[in-house]
């Protein structure tokens, strides 16, 4: 029998539109690189005026199921993780089911009728992403879908649990119910802090925080990591110091510390604990061509690394190699690679 803790996931399934634009674009949309919003109505255009005049490319998406692909990818054991979010019942859904398939992951897609599977906008411009997300079907998604049977059941089954921060937007109910069960059964919750817009619109920081003492491990980036820092109100500014101070932050579970591991693009990742933060070098890459799906590809390894037991160094190192193989191919797509 397989050692192997499986991992279940929780996020918007989306569709990649993706495509290089230059400054004059990001402007006329008002988007800023290195950044991840909600589509408004003034950004619905953007969608029309990608696949009209930049020959975009259609690559299966979604943080959390880019992260779940490449933990699956890694890990090589079937039925290794498992993954649940909304489709529509349409063209864009069938893409997204077909690229999970190929790379071995288990999903249990609540598929909703007449509406359409979710789009993000990825503008890469000097290899930088601002990411615009029309979340579509995948805010559907329903807490009757994780109470239906197959779901209950691969929760049961998993040791671990990962969502991105962006489905509190919708599903905080889910969210909930994924981490009690955690907490009661001694399990592993991991959440993503996203983007900075979710520490910085009341209610969506408050089920944030609801969600945050349940917590056993926290993964963000280093814009997040200031977006969190002001809205706990940390006297510390610096990253090292924000991440060691959201490890402190009240838990449910005491007896097993947070540790908030905080990525920084080229600069070392910093894993922090209540007692200090450490911090491990990043290798350099050779041909950076986009850092779309990097982070992402960053947890699916980090996630790799623990779900078969490795120490959190080596869980890191296994990271850092999974981003290094998606920063150099467009979107998170990583299947030619050496494992």
């Amino acid at each position: 029998r397989s050692m192997t803790t499986k991992l279940f996931c929780f996020g918007n399934p989306l569709l990649d539109v993706s495509a290089d634009v230059d400054q004059a674009f990001l402007d006329k949309y008002g988007v800023k690189l290195n950044n991840a919003i909600m589509a408004e109505e003034k950004h619905m255009p953007v969608f029309e005026d990608l696949a009209t005049n930049h020959k975009p490319l259609y690559i299966a998406g979604g943080a959390t199921q880019n992260s779940a692909r490449v933990a699956q990818w890694q890990v090589n054991e079937p039925g290794a993780v498992t993954y649940t979010g909304a489709i529509g019942k349409d063209k864009f859904g069938e893409t997204l089911k077909s690229a999970a398939a190929a790379d071995g992951l288990t999903t249990l897609y609540n598929e909703v009728d007449g509406v359409p599977t979710g789009t993000c906008a990825v503008l890469v411009n000097s290899n930088e992403r601002s990411l615009i997300a029309n979340l579509a079907a995948s805010e559907k998604y329903t807490i009757a879908w994780t109470q239906s049977e197959p779901v209950q059941k691969a929760i049961s089954a998993a040791g671990m649990f990962y969502m991105a921060g962006f489905v509190l937007t919708h599903s905080a109910d889910t969210v909930m119910h994924i981490a009690k069960h955690s907490h009661d059964n001694n399990k592993t919750m991991i959440m993503n802090t996203s983007a900075p817009f979710l520490f910085e619109v009341p209610p969506f920081f408050a089920a944030f925080k609801e969600a945050w003492e349940y917590l056993d491990i926290v993964v963000g980036n280093e814009s997040e990591a200031a977006a969190i820092g002001k809205a706990f109100g940390f006297t510390e500014t610096d990253v090292k110091g924000i991440a060691i101070a959201a490890a402190k932050l009240p838990k449910k579970n005491a007896a097993k510390p947070r540790m908030v591991v905080i990525t920084q693009g080229a600069d070392c990742t910093i894993v922090a604990t209540p007692d200090g933060a450490t911090e491990y070098a990043v290798n350099k890459v050779e041909k950076l061509v986009d850092t779309n799906g990097a982070g992402d590809a960053f947890c699916g390894g980090f996630f790799a690394g623990l779900m078969q037991g490795k120490s959190v160094g080596d869980s890191v190192n296994c990271g850092h190699y999974t981003a290094s193989v998606v920063i150099q191919r467009s979107g998170c797509q990583f299947a030619d690679a050496a494992r």
